[in-house]
């Protein structure tokens, strides 16, 4: 069973940054593909940054410029930093393997409000 849990959102004013953490460690960590995934309310989960087990990385959409995704293989952690958020950034952010597994964690809210 794949554990993730994920931590460091919050509320946040436009134009502000947040750092999200991911650790997983029931997943041999190293050989898979990594995504931070965003459901805002009322719409499906989607992803936003993937990075592969060797540092690849990948962006979607208006997280192009303003996320950062990065990984630490010795820790099983993926993070997320985020840049200049915007009010269209809300949501619960989860991370999972990309293909995601069928295990999801609790998710990290994030509210970026003025």
């Amino acid at each position: 069973q794949v554990q993730l849990k994920e931590s460091g959102g919050g509320l946040v004013q436009p134009g502000g940054s947040l750092r999200l953490s991911c650790y997983a460690p029931g997943i041999i960590f190293s050989i898979n593909w990594m995504a931070w995934y965003r459901q805002r309310p009322g719409s499906q989960r989607d992803v936003v940054a993937r990075i592969s087990g060797d540092g690849r990385k990948d962006y979607v959409g208006d997280a192009v410029g303003r996320f950062t995704i990065s990984r630490d293989n010795s820790k099983n952690i993926v993070y997320l930093q985020m840049r200049k958020l915007k009010t269209e950034d809300t949501g619960v952010y989860y991370c999972n393997t990309d293909p995601p597994s069928h295990d999801w964690g609790q998710g990290t809210q994030v509210t970026v409000s003025s």
